[in-house]
């Protein structure tokens, strides 16, 4: 059967895939063709806030929630690349990513990677298992890309985001990322329809106003919250994606 972490691998050229993944991904991708912009378009924007964040801010603390398959670019390599003593926590809920993340998510010699099998649903668990790498009274980065939409209420999403937010000591950091419908909101529906059917979980589109609404409270890091592959891009002239992401720090 296909699977959501392996179609998202195959969008993002990767080889942790099977027939089935490539097969609904292709059906998602004729419906959607931006999923595939969307997909990379996030890989690279965790890039440049994880660097932005380990390289100018200090920050030597990183909680991934929803982190998918291991793929290149990691959250551990970028920071620890920038500072070898970075500690890394991920999270996750689905026992495919728990099998690649033990073989493949290796932490310098410096630093620290864990991983903790939760659901983003149970915030206070997840804390409690972080907190045995992380000293959570020092500031953190919170990373949530690609995760808030599989959180379809949109009450119990901001909740569960300021829950995890108001936890982490002041000086962190909010980086979210969640894929909206603005550019191509049939598409999007579409390609929603065709995954769930296939067993994947449902997921919602929210507009970049409600995405940023998950900010509130934070002051937000210049651009703002505008579409993923438009912080702080590394190539000329870059164009919208149908995703949106802000980076925010924690007064």
């Amino acid at each position: 059967r296909p699977h959501p972490a392996r179609m998202w691998n195959y969008w993002l050229g990767g080889k942790d895939n099977y027939q089935a993944d490539r097969e609904v991904g292709d059906q998602v991708i004729a419906a959607f063709p931006g999923v595939r912009e969307v997909a990379r378009a996030s890989r690279a924007c965790l890039g440049r806030m994880v660097s932005y964040l380990a390289a100018e801010e200090g920050i030597r603390q990183f909680l991934d929630i929803g982190t998918g398959l291991p793929t290149t670019g990691n959250t551990h390599e970028v920071a620890q690349q920038a500072a070898p003593d970075s500690k890394i926590v991920y999270v996750d809920n689905d026992p495919l990513v728990l099998v690649h993340a033990r073989a493949l998510l290796t932490s310098s010699p410096e630093g620290a990677c864990g991983y903790v099998d939760c659901d983003v649903r149970d915030p206070g668990r997840i804390l409690d298992e972080a907190g045995e790498i992380l000293d959570l009274a020092r500031p953190a980065a919170l990373i949530m890309f690609g995760i808030m939409g599989n959180v379809v209420d949109d009450d119990e999403a901001a909740a569960i985001v300021r829950r995890l937010a108001g936890a982490l000591a002041p000086g962190s950091f909010l980086a979210l990322n969640d894929g909206t419908g603005q550019l191509d909101r049939k598409g999007r529906e579409e390609a929603i329809r065709i995954a769930v059917e296939q067993g994947s979980t449902p997921y919602v589109a929210r507009t970049p106003a409600q995405i940023a609404g998950f900010f509130d409270g934070l002051e937000l890091i210049e651009p703002g919250v505008v579409s993923t592959s438009l912080w702080r891009p590394q190539e000329d002239s870059p164009h919208e994606v149908d995703a949106t992401c802000g980076l925010a720090r924690k007064s």
